[in-house]
């Protein structure tokens, strides 16, 4: 290959990984808008902690559990000696193009997949926010990312089974939304709704974000970001794959937005900007399974479903009595099922055999993150409990687990 060829592929998946990274921001700007000020430092704690720890636990063994190298002829399960694969050191001719067909070196490959790993426990951040425990929650995020998500993510990106059945998974819309969606459900069951968020007779009741501002700055910021996202998952600087990819990935999340505003204000007549925000996130995750196999005309039908199911899902959460403050499940649970099983609908792999290994890999990575984040967090339930007090909970997790105040001159909500 061109040495220049391999440079700018290089480069752009350097760039890629620093896109996904600067999601982060994104995230914790959204979290932090659509909750109370109260709650900040504590929302921004467990962000900085996700991506801190996560990175650490993925160079640790995480990259060599999810990359495992199955032989062929092996179930494609797991493959994983935790004492001999601690660490990372490149192989052979791995910064050079003979790895990777020359789309980027063996160090840029782990710090992409790196960014990705922390994303799963994000999604949960935000469910569980102003009442789970920062213990509770950080040994959750070190078991998850540490174990659960490279597991899945072996089973298809590191050529496990579901590669071998055929499922197909482009960016992540199952790998990396849907486990993190799972444990968000699982968690906000397992805690119960905040005090306040249903009156005693079961009727709910607003709870509004102390910043709308932040929280839609942390939208576009993610937007932005998912360039990165499904952009760098190209795996190279291919002119036309990345450029279709980021056509796609932006006309669903742009159909998204506009799915989800006009469908609540036909549900609730009022433009809904949190709606409208969740809309255009439902549409980048609905995209990402198959932002690369997609014509723009498919791309908007994607997001417009995405949008339709964000109204839906939310007031489904809502009627089930759970309480998820920035709609999580919703996003990454119910719209990464929809992008996942749209790959099987959509797309040059429609058909019923695809869609029938679609169907297979959603109901294998649901069950098995149900029982892994119902078996972490029950535990942690029943040890040392994932709640904090009632008393902590309406004076504020920062003043109680930090010892903090987010905006000390201003009186908090």
């Amino acid at each position: 290959m061109d040495e220049g060829l391999f440079t700018a592929n290089n480069v752009w998946m350097m760039l890629a990984t620093a896109l996904v990274f600067f999601m982060h921001t994104g995230f914790a700007f959204l979290e932090i808008g659509l909750t109370r000020s109260k709650n900040t430092i504590n929302i921004l704690f467990k962000n900085i902690f996700i991506i801190t720890v996560g990175l650490l636990l993925y160079y640790a063994w995480g990259f060599n559990l999810m990359y495992p190298g199955f032989e062929e002829g092996s179930l494609g399960i797991i493959k994983f000696d935790f004492f001999s694969s601690f660490g990372i050191s490149p192989p052979e001719n791995g910064m050079t193009a003979d790895y990777a067909n020359g789309g980027y070196t063996w160090w840029t490959d782990f710090l992409f997949q790196g960014m990705f790993a922390a994303t799963a426990a994000t999604i949960v951040s935000g469910a569980v926010a102003e009442r789970m425990k920062i213990g509770s929650f950080m040994i959750f995020t070190v078991l998850y990312i540490g174990l659960v998500y490279p597991i899945v993510g072996a089973w298809k990106w590191g050529g496990g089974f579901l590669d071998t059945w055929g499922f197909y998974d482009f960016a992540g819309s199952s790998l990396v939304h849907s486990v993190g969606g799972w444990a968000a459900l699982v968690a906000i069951t397992l805690l119960g709704a905040r005090h306040g968020k249903f009156d005693e007779d079961g009727q709910l009741k607003a709870i509004p974000g102390h910043s709308i501002p932040l929280a839609t700055t942390g939208v576009l910021i993610l937007w932005l970001g998912w360039f990165g996202f499904n952009g760098g998952s190209v795996l190279s600087a291919d002119p036309a794959a990345t450029s279709l990819v980021l056509v796609t990935t932006s006309l669903s999340a742009a159909a998204g937005g506009v799915a989800a505003m006009i469908l609540s204000y036909i549900f609730y007549k009022n433009l809904d900007l949190t709606m409208f925000l969740n809309g255009i996130l439902g549409g980048l995750v609905g995209i990402t399974a198959g932002a690369d196999l997609m014509s723009p005309n498919e791309a908007v039908l994607i997001g417009l479903i995405s949008g339709v199911l964000i109204v839906l899902g939310i007031a489904l959460i809502d009627r089930l009595k759970l309480d998820d403050p920035v709609g999580a499940v919703a996003v990454h649970l119910f719209c990464g099922i929809w992008g996942t099983l749209a790959v099987g609908v959509f797309g040059s792999k429609a058909s019923i055999s695809q869609l029938t290994a679609q169907f297979s890999g959603i109901i294998i990575i649901g069950v098995f993150c149900l029982i892994s984040s119902m078996i972490i967090i029950y535990t942690l339930k029943a040890i040392s409990g994932i709640r904090v007090t009632k008393n902590e909970e309406i004076e504020g997790l920062d003043l109680h687990e930090h010892g903090m105040d987010a905006y000390p001159d201003f009186m908090n909500d």
